[in-house]
This record gives C-alpha cells, sequence and structure tokens, in this order.
C-alpha cells in the first residue's frame, strides 16, 4: 500500500468529521458556537492539506527509495524509517481532528448548561414560574405568561346587614405572552375580573439609550405610572388592595389606558412621561373623544447604600375629559375588592369638563424592613358646577420576618417580585411578610362627600418567588351623606388569596 493510498482515506475522515459533526451538535450548540468550531475546523484542515502536500512531494522519491531497496539493501532501513515519519504526521493530523471533536462535544454540553439544559428555555425570570424561551444568538425571545388571584372574604359587625357579606371570587386570570425581537418588544395580555374580559398589558416597546440613560418606549395598552402602587401590578403590591392615595387619585381612564410612554432610568432615579386615551374596554371608546390623560412622575434615592435606601417621588396628571362621561362618582372599596358595599361615597359630579391629579411619595427600605407613605389628590372640573377636591392618604409599613429584601424597587419605585431565599418548593419554610397600612379617604369638599378609614394588617407567605398566600383583616369605618349606607358605620373583613403568576 502507497503512503497516498493510506493518506485519501485518512483525509476522507477527517473532511467527514469537519463537516458531520458540527451539524450534528447544530440543534445543542448555539451559533456563535458553531461559528467557532466552523472555523477552527477549516484551520485544521488547511493545515491538513498543508502537511498532505508535503507527504505527497516526498512521495516519488520514497518511491524510487523503495526500487532502490532490492539492489540496495542498506537503504531499506532509512526508506522505513521515512514512512514511519510521515505516517506519524498523518497519525498526528488525525489526532488533532479528534481533538476538535471533542471540542464539539464539550460545546454540546456547555450549549445545554446555557440554553437551559439544552431545550433553549429558563425558568423562573423576573419572579414568574413561566419559561422564557430565547434563539441561540439571544435575538428573540418570548414567555408565555400570566396569573391567578383567588379571594375569599368575610364581613362582620357593620350595622347594615347588606354589608355583612360572605363571598369567593377569580380576582384575576390573566393570560398572554411577552418577548422581544432585538431592541423591540411586545406584550399581549387578557385578563378575566369583574365578570368581564378585558385587555390589560398589551403594547409594543423600544429600548434604546438617551443621553446615556437606559430609555423604554411604550405603545398601547400599559398600567400607567401613578404611585408606588398604581404603577405597580397587582399581584405585586404588599395587600390586597391598592392603598387610597392612588385609589382616590387616579384619572377617569383608570390605572390603564391607550397611548405612548417614555421611561428613562438612571443611577438612583427615573422619570416617566406619557399621554393615555381610554383602555380598550372603555364604555365611551368609538362613541365619542376620548378622554387624554397627560401624566409624569419621577422618584430619586437621596440615600441608598448595602443596608436600603430612601425613596422620595411624585406625580402629576391633566385630563381632558371625553364628552361621553357625563357624570364621575368613583367609590373604591375600602377593605375587600369582593364586597362592593363598603366603600365611602359621594354625589356624582355632572358635566365634568377635565380634573387634575397629584401625588407625594415617601418611603425607603431598610435591611428587610419597609415603609412607604404616600398622599394623593384629585380635583374635578365640571361646566354646571363648582371644582371639587378629593384626597386620599396612605401610611404603610412592613417586615420581612424570614430576612428576605423586600419587593420594593429601588430602580423603578414601584413594587417587585420577592426573591425567597428558601423556597416550599426546595423543602424550606418560604418566606414570610407581616405589614401593615392605614388609609384615610376624604370626599368632604364634594356634595353631601363623605370619610372614611380602613385599618390593615396583612400577614403574607411567599412559598417561592411566583406565588403566594395571603391574610388581610381590615377594620373599617364608613360616615357617609348619600346612598344606602348613610350615617357612622364600622366593621371588620378577613380576606385570604392565593396566587401563581407565571
Amino acid at each position: 500500500m502507497t503512503i497516498k493510498s493510506r493518506l485519501y482515506p485518512a483525509l476522507a475522515a477527517v473532511l467527514f468529521a469537519g463537516t458531520a459533526m458540527p451539524a450534528l451538535a447544530a440543534q445543542e450548540v448555539t451559533n456563535a458556537e458553531l461559528l467557532k468550531l466552523i472555523k477552527a475546523q477549516a484551520a485544521e484542515i488547511k493545515e491538513l492539506k498543508q502537511r498532505l502536500s508535503a507527504v505527497e512531494g516526498h512521495a516519488a522519491p520514497a518511491a524510487i527509495a523503495s526500487t532502490q531497496a532490492a539492489s540496495a539493501p542498506s537503504n531499506t532501513a532509512s526508506a522505513t524509517d521515512e514512512d514511519v515519519r510521515r505516517d506519524a504526521q498523518v497519525s498526528n493530523a488525525i489526532a488533532d481532528t479528534r481533538e476538535s471533536e471533542m471540542a464539539v462535544a464539550m460545546a454540546r454540553g456547555t450549549g445545554g448548561k446555557t440554553a437551559g439544559g439544552g431545550s433553549g428555555a429558563r425558568w423562573g425570570r423576573g419572579g414568574e414560574a413561566g419559561p422564557t424561551f430565547r434563539s441561540d444568538d439571544g435575538f428573540f425571545t418570548f414567555k408565555p405568561d400570566g396569573r391567578l388571584l383567588f379571594d375569599v372574604s368575610r364581613t362582620s359587625g357593620s350595622s347594615y346587614e347588606a354589608r355583612n357579606i360572605t363571598g369567593s371570587q377569580i380576582t384575576s386570570a390573566r393570560l398572554g405572552g411577552e418577548g422581544t425581537i432585538g431592541a423591540l418588544g411586545y406584550h399581549v395580555e387578557a385578563d378575566f375580573a369583574d365578570n368581564e374580559v378585558a385587555l390589560r398589558q398589551t403594547y409594543l416597546t423600544y429600548t434604546t439609550q438617551v443621553f446615556g440613560n437606559r430609555t423604554k418606549f411604550y405603545l398601547g395598552n400599559f398600567l400607567k405610572d401613578l404611585g408606588t402602587e398604581g404603577s405597580s401590578e397587582s399581584a405585586r403590591v404588599p395587600f390586597m388592595l391598592r392603598n387610597a392615595a392612588t385609589a382616590v387619585g387616579q384619572p377617569v381612564v383608570s390605572y390603564f389606558g391607550m397611548g405612548g410612554q417614555m421611561r428613562m432610568w438612571g443611577n438612583g432615579w427615573h422619570v416617566s412621561l406619557s399621554i393615555n386615551g381610554n383602555s380598550p374596554n372603555s364604555s365611551t371608546s368609538g362613541s365619542s373623544t376620548d378622554s387624554t390623560t397627560y401624566l409624569t412622575r419621577a422618584h430619586w434615592n437621596p440615600i441608598k447604600g448595602a443596608d436600603g435606601f430612601l425613596h422620595l417621588g411624585g406625580w402629576y396628571y391633566y385630563e381632558k375629559i371625553s364628552d361621553g362621561v357625563t357624570s364621575i362618582n368613583n367609590t373604591p372599596s375600602i377593605a375587600a375588592d369582593y364586597n362592593d358595599n363598603l366603600a365611602v361615597s359621594a354625589s356624582s359630579i355632572a358635566n365634568p369638563t377635565q380634573d387634575r391629579g397629584k401625588g407625594f411619595e415617601l418611603g425607603g427600605v431598610y435591611r428587610n424592613f419597609w415603609m412607604v407613605n404616600e398622599y394623593g389628590k384629585r380635583t374635578i372640573d365640571s361646566s354646571t358646577a363648582d371644582s371639587v377636591s378629593r384626597h386620599g392618604s396612605s401610611f404603610a409599613a412592613g417586615w420581612m420576618i424570614t430576612g428576605e429584601a423586600p419587593g420594593f424597587s429601588q430602580r423603578s419605585g414601584s413594587w417587585k417580585a420577592v426573591k425567597v431565599n428558601d423556597p416550599v418548593t426546595s423543602g424550606g419554610w418560604g418566606a414570610f411578610e407581616l405589614a401593615g397600612r392605614v388609609d384615610h379617604y376624604d370626599y368632604a369638599d364634594a356634595p353631601r362627600g363623605g370619610k372614611g378609614k380602613s385599618y390593615t394588617l396583612g400577614l403574607n407567605w411567599y412559598l417561592n418567588d411566583w406565588s403566594r398566600l395571603m391574610l388581610n383583616y381590615v377594620h373599617w369605618n364608613t360616615d357617609n351623606k348619600v346612598g344606602s349606607f348613610q350615617g357612622p358605620d364600622a366593621g371588620n373583613t378577613l380576606s385570604m388569596r392565593a396566587q401563581v403568576v407565571f
């Protein structure tokens, strides 16, 4: 057998290994890793060709040497040594290729770890139980998401039997998805609540740098940046109801609305600007001009360190109210979402033309303790009556008993998921939080406006980052001047919630 006849099968094996192995690993190795491997294979094949050319260049002298070996036995040993040397060159080349095969195998394993077990999915991102799917280069992402909130409540002690009711409800059942296409993002989410279906977080985004700061632009139906709790998902706030400051101060278009928004984040601060019309499920959409809201909010952390931070914030909006809105009479619940009879009432305001709202925030975090004090005011103008102002204030504090950092975000000034140190699903106890809040509702400036207070004690058990059990005890009192429950009244409401965010 000649040197050439031995080299061609070896070269074929090398070429096959160089092309086939990346193909076999393609489903598990990222594009970047494959590109790196292909470049390495190309370099190795080029080197192997150079070695082969060198070997073939010596093939003729080797053949002559073999012929001469018959007549000159003394040359046999030198010819044999040359064959061994050349065979060693080829063996080394094949060994190099085998090392590349090992690199492919290692890349498979690395790809599996990077992509989340080789599936291209990562679970539990952002305190949500759903998977996040990612393309090999990270350009595309997609995450199905949603939530389930189940509530049960019981009210007792009221002078009015109609207020002493017990019931349960699905407070929120959301299903949707979100993802990114490079710097572009999208979010679509439908919510079943209060026996109706509505679009909630349904928008497009674009993320970039403006003046060196991370900035995100929104277009669609999104949650407004309205105070600490108004800018937070309802599944993230420490209590089962949002506080009085945002409940009283919210505009006609409420917490959601179609429009555009810009949010910019810096080192210890953020600012937002938005213009919103009606939300998609508004009763006046399609029959009259939208109510239009111009809103801005900002927060700053003048003190921040390893143990916590101090939060200062404020918001303001102006709203041109739609001609389709003939009166305003918002009466937010003060104790339980299920019991609609527990509210502070006032006479409705006819023919509203515009309203203005403002709020102030003071809070902070120290290790596993948190505190938030918030105030909101809303002034409503009418074409047929005097302007009316409504006030809401709230003071809340909490303690993460098991030592976790509170969910109050330094970056956004809103509530996010709690990172549980010892989840129940891993054999631990989960995280426990004890929280208290005092809310004050003041409608006295309105014709026959009432007042109310609620004192809430809450215990939260975070089973893991994405599930929570809540227990709220609320002692409330109202003094209404109009409606079915007039005069001083007081009672107690006990509510429980089970929730999963995915």
